[in-house]
């Protein structure tokens, strides 16, 4: 097989990870598509069993911090793109422990764009770096938080109030340097809340579904009025897709979905659609949500402006949120045993099972 391209997506085993790769593989079967993943405990293989032996994927166990490793991959592979979505990304594991956030989202960062700048300026002509592209998958909560009104651009200001959004806010700043700098092509988006399925369940949907089909408390951090835009994962790897295909090396694109939901109102919508899954009476999952202690530095309100994309690049979302919501309860009803492996850690032996024997 001579691909047409090659990419390195990283953190391709995560969440958002596992749907952009599962596109590629599946849309592109000319491109040659390596999958990047650590294997944290937000990583798992299982997400993509039903890709594991396409001829045009393949799946390599490291840390985006290993510097041999990476520049081996490059020298190997001769990538045309990279599409880094590798982070740790939990603001609460972040308040408690911030320096392996500095770690993967900073370090990893700068290893895979000096990899990528060392590579390609070494072995590329000047006429054939239009085909090389270093896109950074980033958050909007770079931007801080908002009040009642207003919504993020690309050119809000970052002020990220976590260690997590900080550590995120300085990949952003470095990759745009490494584009001022050394001339390297990189497109940088940040993008709203996701849900869907295959999130990993310490994410505040996944937790409440799992808590209510249980029967457990849902925690609610305050009184639940932080307010989040909330973009299905399906319409954030399309925007994905265009961006790396169509959008300008240099440029920012925010990506969102108009769906603005305070927390609390959520976690009610939620209730009522677990009672009529479940067959419980009106009311009863309600039952299950506790006011907990609201978390340090807990911005507000989220909000993005996509008009950029839209107009630039034609772009809108195509899931609307009650019918997407629908559709995540279904599918983590309907995977119990993925879910159980996930919550237990049983999940982590399927790599020793499936990768190591060979």
């Amino acid at each position: 097989m001579n691909p047409k391209r090659k990419i390195l997506i990283t953190g391709g085993a995560g969440f958002i990870g596992s749907h952009l790769v599962r596109m590629f593989v599946k849309k592109y079967p000319g491109y040659r598509v390596v999958n990047l993943d650590k294997l944290t405990y937000a990583g798992n293989l299982a997400n993509l069993k039903d890709i594991e032996a396409e001829e045009n994927y393949s799946f390599v166990k490291g840390d985006i911090c290993d510097s041999i490793l990476v520049h081996k991959l490059f020298e190997e592979n001769n990538f045309d793109g990279v599409i880094h979505l590798a982070a740790e990304s939990h603001v609460d594991r972040s308040i408690v422990s911030p320096m392996d956030f500095v770690l993967t989202n900073i370090t990893g960062t700068v290893t895979l764009l000096n990899a990528a700048k060392q590579y390609w300026s070494a072995t590329i002509a000047p006429e054939r770096q239009k085909r090389k592209l270093f896109y950074h998958v980033s958050t909007d909560e770079v931007y801080g938080t908002l009040g009642k009104k207003g919504f993020f651009t690309e050119k809000t200001a970052y002020d990220p109030r976590s260690p997590y959004s900080s550590s995120k806010a300085s990949s952003d700043h470095l990759v745009r340097a490494y584009f001022h700098t050394y001339k390297l092509p990189v497109i940088i988006s940040n993008c709203s809340n996701n849900y869907g399925h295959y999130q990993f369940p310490e994410k505040l949907l996944p937790l409440a579904i799992n808590n209510i089909k249980n029967n457990k408390p849902v925690p609610v951090y305050g009184k639940g009025e932080n307010i989040r835009d909330w973009l299905h994962v399906e319409d954030h790897t399309r925007a994905i897709d265009l961006i790396f295909h169509k959008g300008v090396p240099g440029e920012t694109y925010n990506i969102g979905s108009n769906n603005e939901w305070k927390n609390i109102d959520i976690i009610f919508l939620l209730c009522g659609i677990m009672d009529r899954k479940l067959g419980r009476k009106a009311g009863s999952s309600a039952k299950l949500i506790n006011f907990v202690k609201d978390r340090p530095g807990h911005d507000l309100r989220y909000a993005i402006d996509f008009s950029k994309l839209k107009k630039n690049l034609k772009w809108k979302p195509s899931v609307p949120f009650r019918k997407g919501l629908e559709k995540t309860v279904d599918w983590y009803l309907n995977n119990e045993a993925w879910l159980a492996q996930v919550t237990s850690g049983e999940y982590v032996k399927y790599y020793d099972e499936q990768y190591v024997k060979r």
